[in-house]
């Protein structure tokens, strides 16, 4: 991928003598049979096409948890607070990936994915626990203290899990990326919590 990216970049400055610009096709065909063009097909377009997919598949599960969690909070504040975080799920992948040397894959694409959907579910369970604890009459700051201590175990076994459990297929070639996506984000949650 990272190779054609740079020839692309590359033919996509070539002048020709005719007078116009040397086009560079990936998704489509191009429309005019009478000028030069490159039409990039076989592997490079399966993997556009998977990671154009899953980039509208993400942003269709972002929509549907966002509606989700408006639905059990009934706030949009807590929905709001739930998501801002989802961003910085690649502050740890992505470093990750250039440390061990991988390259971020339609593997790594499918663990990012996943790691939103845990990392969701860990904000519900703090914020509900804080809310509960804030019904009961508890102070917030006791409430949010309370909450990080109180889910800090489940919290910390669940990142030790998913680790533990991605560092089987760490080494596989197809998997890698995957396993390196939902290792860094755990780890990464585990140590924001504490």
């Amino acid at each position: 991928m990272y190779v054609i990216l740079q020839m692309n970049r590359a033919l996509g400055g070539i002048q020709l003598p005719e007078g116009y610009r040397f086009e560079v096709y990936t998704a489509r065909q191009p429309f005019d049979s009478n000028r030069y063009a490159m039409k990039w097909d076989g592997e490079w377009y399966i993997t556009y096409e998977v990671f154009r997919d899953l980039g509208l598949a993400f942003a269709a599960v972002l929509i549907l948890i966002y509606i989700l969690v408006v639905g059990w909070f009934q706030s949009f504040k807590d929905a709001h607070r739930d998501h801002g975080g989802h961003p910085f799920s690649l502050v740890g992948i992505l470093p990750a990936h250039a440390a061990m040397g991988a390259f971020f894959t339609a593997t790594s694409m499918i663990g990012f994915i996943a790691g939103a959907g845990i990392v969701v579910r860990n904000s519900i369970i703090l914020v509900d626990f804080i809310e509960l604890r804030l019904r009961d009459g508890m102070p917030l700051e006791q409430a949010v203290v309370d909450a990080g201590a109180v889910r800090f175990r489940p919290m910390a076994l669940t990142a030790a899990a998913v680790i533990v459990g991605a560092g089987v297929i760490l080494f596989d070639p197809i998997f890698q990326g995957l396993a390196i996506s939902l290792m860094a984000e755990r780890w990464r949650r585990s140590r924001c919590h504490e």
